[in-house]
């Protein structure tokens, strides 16, 4: 039987954790391949950037870093409304708040477009912080500080659902506890190990 913690919330990033980024950024690119290509110099863009600067000219230029035509980016963020949650994430979702736990969100994307992607996961969030809300994109502290302070809780109490690698040593740094869901089998960034990593969302159930 797995350890069962004692958390007061949970907190969830939203492009990777909870919804399938990954097949509207292939699809929109053409391939697997190029889709990779581009989410892979975005990532690097947002964790370089610094101070907030806008995350839609953030896909732009990781577009024309990846040869990938403009109009391919504008399409992008077209469908962004168009962003599904993982098949499991309703069961999960269900039995969290059926628990009680005030469920929130910590994000990268612009106000404008996690207001999208939010109602996409389709589920009852307490709090949601966005990088552009924050001030400055994940894995820097203020994003998962900012959601931390809009649910009242303590960060050792918190637990992060964590979808990119790096989320694993930023929420970790705040003091949260963080489950990896891995879906697509990403590398580590360093050597911060998360107190589970699953490819699924359903093992989160077990911690509560």
């Amino acid at each position: 039987m797995a350890e069962r913690h004692h958390f007061d919330a949970i907190v969830f990033d939203l492009l990777t954790a909870l919804l399938d980024s990954w097949t509207l950024w292939n699809d929109v690119a053409g391939s697997e391949e190029a889709g990779r290509r581009w989410r892979g110099e975005y990532l690097k863009l947002t964790y370089e950037c610094g101070p907030y600067r806008p995350y839609e000219d953030i896909i732009r230029e990781a577009a024309d870093r990846a040869d990938i035509h403009p109009d391919v980016a504008e399409t992008l963020m077209v469908h962004w409304p168009g962003l599904r949650p993982w098949p499991e994430s309703e069961e999960v979702f269900g039995s969290l708040y059926t628990f009680g736990i005030p469920m929130g969100i910590a994000t990268n994307c612009s106000n404008a477009l996690a207001e999208q992607a939010v109602k996409c996961a389709n589920a009852p969030f307490a709090a949601v912080a966005t990088a552009e809300s924050a001030g400055f994109y994940k894995p820097r502290p203020e994003p998962y500080l900012q959601v931390l302070e809009k649910l009242g809780t303590d960060p050792a109490k918190t637990l992060f659902v964590a979808g990119s690698a790096a989320d694993v040593p930023g929420a970790t740094a705040v003091g949260m506890p963080v489950y990896w869901h891995n879906r697509v089998g990403l590398p580590a960034v360093d050597d911060v190990k998360p107190m589970r990593t699953e490819r699924s969302l359903m093992p989160i159930l077990e911690l509560f």
